[in-house]
């Protein structure tokens, strides 16, 4: 019996135990809040309470109440404070939700209050809306009255005005009947007007019969006085015949002022007969078979305008209303039949037309159009440019007249404002456009003389004279050749900047090609075959002053103006492309491309500068092989540099000077020369070093200290012979100091012992740094070694190889530092300080 009341309790308490844990994890469900609501509670109820905190953790906070055994012993203490407090929290706890019994009642009693003010708030509304209703009709009718009186007032005035207007348009009408009859266009004038606009009033009333009838009278008194006036005029200004010899009448200046008011088609067909008329003379004096209609005799017609326009401002100038614009009328009609006239005598002339007369037919049509910029405003021409321009276009003689005074072919000078346009230009000129072809044809053949001419006159004074005072100047034909482009670019786009402009930077290409090939590259000096014979003794015996280069100082001082003239060129050239696209019509602009004629400047440049290097790099070849060829194994001291280093340093001193001072305004490409040189003579000097076989230990140290000499002469190559001590550009100083070095380490290999032929190789792989086995196999050669001693070295060179990767090859050099040129100076005086001891 027990065992079973202790198992049903085990049961109960098991149970109870589960029921506390399912509510315990509810609890937790419901008090885990997002991080939202966590962090607008601590906004709201900031605490620093740890027990407030989200990430509350009992273990830690027990264990921050009883850090240490000892104080366990106030455990006591601290429950007590802990139950205060969840009483105090219990009795806050109960105090709110009390308090919230009462909230939904509350807020109910609150509702129902609100609905009852907004009850009664729709009743004061509705209770205002009837009172003011009822107050509206009240002031209707006390104002009915009154705006019945206002209607009819307003009625009545509007009918005294209408049949007032309608009594002054029916008497207009018969007025203005009669006086047409009676052509009192004086009267007319103001009188239709004023019809005119009493009609307007009337179009609501169109549907009135008498009003229709009214306003068909007064269409028909406009129509009968436009054709009356242009009658008039017709018998005034007969369209065959000649003019009346009398001034205007008044009727026909009144007659004006009416087809002002009229249908602007009556306006313009008076314009119209009387230019046609006053113009008939000009197409009968210079008709196409008359000999004053040629372009010779241009400057007539224009001539008989100007009197034209004098004879009508003296005549009938008061007789057309001034916003008629008449003289500027006449004088574009006049324009037109003269562009027209021009184009039909000169397509059926053509062959007789020569860039001369055609030159000056252009010139003279210039100037008028310019002329009319300064007397007229443009405002009838169809573009309606209304603004009057200032200034005219400057005329071909000015603008050539100008570019004569220029000495230089510079096109890169400052801009000068630009003048307005003209809107009269190519009113008349551009009828020369589609014969443009002569002016074209005449420049080309203009240029090919001058080209023919720069040729003829270098062959007659030869080259220029040196003179280093004048450092980098250029030829004188290029300076005129230029100058000569801009005359015609200027005088070209005067004519047209269309097709034609096109045409002539076609032919600028073209002699600027000649002027390269011919002046230029033509004139280099050619290099000569190399002599031969030339021995060891010969080379020893040659004194300091003998001509050791193939170039004469005139020949170098020619290439390098050449070479300066071509940098000239190019950089002109790139202006010239670009004033010629200043000029050209925008549709044109990308048919202008100069950088074919660019790139034969540039050719020429580099022509010249690798001639400079072929000179001077001949020079020096004589020198070299004298190195090759004398016998190293049998020196016996180390002494002062050998004669072929002082050989080589006479021939740099001698060319590098001259052509820097001729290079001095182009310090570039002298900075391009002193780099090709080094890549060319490095090179060869290493090359010539491997044929000194074999080389005894001394041998090898005179070798390395002329290999010291020489590579300070190159690094002071920019500035050898010079008052101005000018540091070296660093591109050059890096590769003469990475040449000249590895020839030390050359000889400084062949100068280590080879006893021990695995230190032998390492130290070779030390200082050169060279996997390429033949580089190894040529200083065996200069030590002398036998074969069976290089062939033991070279395979163990072989066996010390690294790796190949996939693909990879043998033969590419280790990359190891290469030393500074402070540490190959000090190397350097380490062993001068060795030499002096063996001396």
């Amino acid at each position: 019996m027990r065992d079973r009341v202790a198992l049903e309790l085990r049961v109960v308490g098991s149970s109870m135990e589960e029921e506390e844990l399912e509510f315990i994890d509810e609890l937790e469900d419901v008090l885990h809040l997002t991080p939202e609501v966590q962090q607008a509670i601590e906004q709201v109820f900031p605490s620093q309470d740890p027990l407030d905190r989200a990430d509350f953790n009992a273990v830690e906070y027990i264990n921050s109440l009883f850090p240490t055994e000892q104080s366990l012993s106030n455990i006591d203490e601290v429950v007590n404070k802990i139950r205060l407090k969840i009483r105090r929290l219990d009795d806050n706890i109960r105090t709110v939700v009390r308090g919230q019994t009462n909230v939904g009642q509350d807020g109910r009693q609150a509702l129902e209050e609100a609905q009852k003010a907004i009850q009664q708030l729709f009743g004061k509304i509705k209770d205002i809306k009837d009172k003011a209703e009822k107050s509206e009709q009240m002031v209707k009718e006390i104002t009915r009255d009154i705006k019945q009186l206002d209607h009819a007032k307003r009625h009545l005035t509007t009918s005294i005005t209408t049949l007032n207007h309608l009594h002054m348009l029916a008497g207009g009408v018969d007025s203005l009947e009669a006086m047409t009859r009676r052509r009192q266009y004086g009267e007319v004038a103001n009188l239709l007007q004023g019809v005119v606009n009493v009609l307007e009033h009337f179009q609501k009333y169109m549907g009135i019969p008498q009003i229709r009838q009214l306003s068909e009278r007064v269409k028909a008194a406009q129509t009968e006085l436009g054709q009356q006036i242009l009658a008039d005029f017709e018998e005034a200004f007969p369209s065959q015949g000649t003019k009346r010899t009398g001034g205007p009448s008044s009727v026909l200046r009144d007659a004006c002022l009416v087809a002002n008011v009229l249908d602007p088609r009556i306006k313009q067909e008076i314009i119209k007969l009387f230019i046609r008329q006053y113009l008939s003379e000009y197409l009968v004096l210079f008709q196409e078979n008359q000999d004053v209609a040629w372009l010779d005799k241009i400057d007539r017609r224009y001539a008989w305008i100007k009197r034209q326009l004098v004879e009508y401002e003296e005549k009938y100038g008061r007789m057309f209303p001034a916003e008629w614009y008449m003289t500027e009328r006449i004088t574009v009609e006049f324009c037109h039949i003269t562009r027209a006239e021009l184009a039909k005598i000169m397509r059926t002339r053509a062959r007789e037309i020569e860039v001369k007369l055609l030159l000056f037919a252009i010139q003279r049509t210039t100037n008028f159009e310019g002329l009319l910029a300064k007397r007229f405003t443009g405002c009838t021409l169809n573009d309606g440019a209304g603004k009057k321009p200032e200034l005219p276009p400057p005329s071909l003689d000015d603008e050539i007249g100008s570019e004569e005074l220029e000495k230089e072919g510079d096109l890169d000078k400052s801009k000068k404002p630009k003048a307005p346009e003209n809107p009269f230009h190519g009113i008349i000129s551009k009828c020369f456009e589609p014969h443009l072809y002569v002016y074209i044809e005449s420049q080309d053949k203009n240029l090919g003389e001058l080209i023919d001419r720069f040729v003829a006159d270098f062959k007659a004074q030869g080259p220029p004279k040196p003179n280093t005072d004048e450092g980098g100047a250029v030829l004188p034909s290029c300076a005129d050749l230029f100058v000569y482009y801009k005359k015609c670019m200027v005088q070209c786009s005067q004519l047209s900047t269309g097709e034609p402009m096109v045409a002539l930077t076609t032919i600028f290409q073209k002699y600027l090609r000649e002027y390269a090939w011919k002046i230029l590259s033509g004139n280099l000096p050619k290099t000569q075959s190399s002599s031969s014979g030339l021995t060891i003794t010969s080379l020893l015996k040659e004194k300091e002053g003998s001509e050791g280069a193939k170039f004469t100082v005139e020949e170098l001082c020619l290439i390098c103006r050449i070479l300066s003239t071509a940098e000239y060129c190019l950089a002109t050239t790139q202006q010239l492309e670009d004033k010629l696209k200043e000029k050209v019509d925008t549709s044109l602009m990308e048919r202008i491309n100069l950088t074919g004629e660019m790139d034969t400047f540039s050719t020429v440049i580099s022509n010249s500068i690798q001639l400079l290097v072929q000179d001077l790099d001949a020079a020096c070849d004589p020198a070299l092989t004298a190195m090759s060829k004398m016998q190293w194994q049998n020196v016996e001291h180390v002494g002062d540099q050998s004669p072929y280093v002082t050989s080589i340093i006479l021939h740099i001193k001698q060319n590098v000077p001259i052509i820097r001072d001729n290079l001095a305004s182009t310090r570039k490409y002298f900075t391009q020369f002193c780099i090709k040189f080094a890549n060319s003579f490095i090179p060869k000097f290493i090359s010539h070093l491997f044929k000194c076989k074999p080389i005894s230990m001394v041998g090898a140290e005179q070798l390395l200290l002329d290999t010291h000499s020489l590579k300070t002469v190159l690094l002071d190559l920019p500035s050898v012979g010079s008052q101005v001590l000018r540091k070296a550009p660093a591109s050059y100083t890096k590769i003469v100091v990475k040449g000249m070095t590895r020839a030390e380490m050359i000889l400084k290999v062949v100068m280590a012992p080879h006893e021990s032929s695995v230190v032998f190789v390492d130290n070779y792989i030390k200082l050169l740094a060279d996997c390429n086995t033949e580089t190894l196999q040529r200083i065996l050669d200069m030590k002398g070694l036998k074969k069976s001693e290089q062939s033991t070295m070279l395979e163990l060179f072989r066996q010390r190889l690294p790796a190949p990767n996939a693909g990879g090859d043998v033969t590419t050099s280790i990359s190891l530092p290469t030393p500074t040129p402070e540490q190959e100076s000090s190397r350097i005086r380490k062993l001068e300080k060795l030499i002096k001891k063996r001396l």
